[in-house]
């Protein structure tokens, strides 16, 4: 059973989570993906850092949620170490569980066209290909992707 829960973004385990998402997109993309990932920006309002847990208590995964505007969440730094199956889609309802909670009516996106895995998993989950945005706005090996969510 995976958990999820918000955490300190400093702290060790996140850290290590951060830096294996890193190593493995610049093994996929060639790029390490930290660019448009700034950590003081995480302290600002309707943030959020979570890491998720197996039942050992092992970090397995982590993911962000940031504002773009009031009504748009960007989800940032999505990771799963793949140990057991599950962990991304746990991570990715509990995000979008949360970014409705914080107020968000949609969650906006960025990964690389070559990373298929990312891509295709999002698809799956029901995002669409949005035009790039902001930061991505004329990048070729960029795909943006947005799920509106069910306002109750």
């Amino acid at each position: 059973m995976i958990t999820i829960k918000a955490a300190d973004l400093h702290a060790p385990e996140s850290q290590r989570l951060i830096d294996n998402l890193s190593s493995e997109l610049a093994a996929i993309t060639g790029d390490r993906g930290t660019r448009h990932f700034n950590v003081d920006a995480m302290m600002a309002e309707r943030t959020l850092w979570v890491v998720a847990k197996n039942d050992n208590g092992d970090a397995v995964g982590c993911g962000a949620l940031r504002p773009l505007s009031e009504q748009i969440a960007e989800l940032k730094r999505m990771y799963s170490d793949r140990s057991e199956p599950g962990i991304g889609q746990a991570l990715l309802a509990f995000l979008e569980a949360s970014a409705q909670r914080l107020g968000y009516g949609e969650i906006w996106l960025e990964t690389r066209k070559v990373n298929r895995r990312a891509v295709n998993f999002y698809e799956r989950n029901g995002y669409s290909v949005i035009d790039n945005y902001g930061p991505y706005i004329g990048r070729q090996e960029a795909v943006c992707f947005a799920k509106k969510f069910m306002m109750t």
